[in-house]
């Protein structure tokens, strides 16, 4: 089947192959019809199956038949898409502007961690489709700077992460505000219990879309545990880099500290690496991302807000420096490879602490994954458990991601031919970098 054969106007074809995409994803070929019918909708996929271009598309498509030259350069916003993270949103609104290229339709991002102010003045401007995180929206709402009362289709994306990471009640006081009768398109990477609830009071007899078992990662990934103790951890990751001539890993850790100490000890070993969380600034976040998506930057260390954010075709390696506290967001990380019909390596790094961390992970994955020790770190059959420390709970606990509770804004501020693949991710490059890079910031 063909992107034009499932009802998609030639300008979002013409791009799509401009971007080396031939054919839909399992989950595009179900999704994209049903958001054509104009049907609510919930979806779930594995992560990089491309979720994203699976509502974008067709409600391009959609907005296509709309003649806006007749339209009022100040007309209502009709689309809203709602993501967890900053780096999400700005994912999703890049691509929205990738397939929309050929077509006269505006989007704009908006999250918090910036200034307000130019986001203001945006919207003093057309917009058709806004990108957002909950936080900051409900920050122009409450200065009165945005009309929702023309939204046509309301999008949730990640909504089990929104769920984790408590923007439920965010959610709840912004859906009031929304016309009653709109489509609603709910995804997902996991259908919990949780999900199921607050689909229930969304969606309006919805299509329901599940295209791979919950909690499973693509099978494109290959994942491997090395047994290590504490302290060997970071020398065995410096060996797995070198000797394996690794160009570009994302590796997680469980805590913003241990990102930072981590990236700078990797950088002193001559391993050219930046840490990326929720405690840096967006410049410093935004910094960090776009060398290591161009392949500039070796290593990004990072903590589980990027676990959604991260959308590269070819990253061939995740490390779990750390494993994470819950196991779902394992499936997460790992899903940061193997994307777009491109193979990848998960690889975690396990001390004795993290024995029931990883029995969790297994229990919900219902496989076993393969343990090798590497000569010279083989762990101590005598080492005893310490407790873990837990990540530090984000100073805005409402909103984790900055908008609501965050800073001031305050005036003046930032605001060869590749082969055919299937869409869902974006782009970067493998290579080095330069000898070490440092990257500070203040809250974000």
């Amino acid at each position: 089947m063909s992107f034009a054969e499932l009802g998609l106007a030639p300008e979002l074809v013409r791009a799509l192959l401009e971007r080396g995409y031939t054919e839909p994803t399992p989950i595009q070929a179900q999704a994209i019809p049903a958001v054509l019918g104009g049907q609510d909708l919930l979806a779930a996929a594995q992560t990089g199956t491309g979720k994203t271009a699976g509502f974008t598309l067709p409600i391009l498509q959609r907005l296509s038949l709309i003649d806006f030259s007749r339209v009022n350069h100040k007309a209502k916003i009709r689309v809203l898409i709602l993501t967890p993270t900053r780096e999400l949103a700005a994912q999703v609104e890049e691509s929205v502007r990738e397939y929309s290229k050929h077509l006269d339709i505006k989007s704009m991002v908006m999250f918090g961690g910036v200034n307000i102010n130019p986001q203001i003045q945006r919207l003093n401007r057309r917009v058709d489709i806004l990108v957002a995180t909950p936080g900051r929206l409900l920050d122009h709402i409450g200065q009165k700077t945005i009309d929702l009362s023309g939204i046509e289709t309301l999008v949730l994306d990640e909504a089990d992460r929104m769920l984790d990471m408590g923007f439920i009640r965010d959610i709840r006081r912004i859906l009031p505000l929304l016309p009653a009768q709109r489509q609603n398109l709910l995804f997902s990477a996991t259908f919990s219990d949780e999900i199921r609830e607050l689909a229930n009071g969304i969606l309006k007899n919805p299509v329901s879309i599940e295209v791979a078992k919950r909690n499973t990662p693509t099978e494109l990934v290959a994942q491997v545990v090395h047994p290590v103790d504490r302290d060997k951890k970071r020398p065995m990751l410096e060996k797995l880099i070198k000797d394996g001539k690794w160009t570009q890993v994302l590796v997680f850790t469980r805590t913003k500290h241990g990102a930072n100490r981590l990236a700078d000890q990797l950088g002193d070993a001559g391993i050219p690496a930046m840490a990326i969380h929720g405690n840096k600034s967006q410049s410093a976040r935004e910094k960090a991302l776009g060398e290591f998506k161009a392949g500039r930057l070796r290593v990004l260390v990072a903590t589980d807000i990027a676990a959604r954010g991260i959308d590269i075709d070819a990253l061939p390696h995740v490390v779990n420096y750390e494993l994470p506290n819950t196991p779902e967001d394992y499936v997460h990380r790992i899903g940061r490879t193997g994307r777009a019909g491109m193979s990848g390596e998960a690889v975690s790094l396990v001390c004795v602490d993290e024995h029931k961390l990883l029995a969790d992970i297994e229990r919900l994955m219902k496989r076993k994954l393969q343990s090798i020790v590497i000569p010279g770190f083989e762990p101590d059959p005598n080492a005893k458990p310490e407790p873990l420390r837990k990540p530090q709970p984000p100073r805005n606990p409402r909103n984790p991601q900055g908008g609501r509770g965050s800073a001031p804004a305050k005036p003046g501020g930032s605001g060869g031919k590749p082969a055919p693949r299937k869409p869902g991710a974006g782009g970067g490059n493998s290579g080095g970098g330069k000898p070490r890079f440092h990257s500070s910031g203040s809250r974000g």
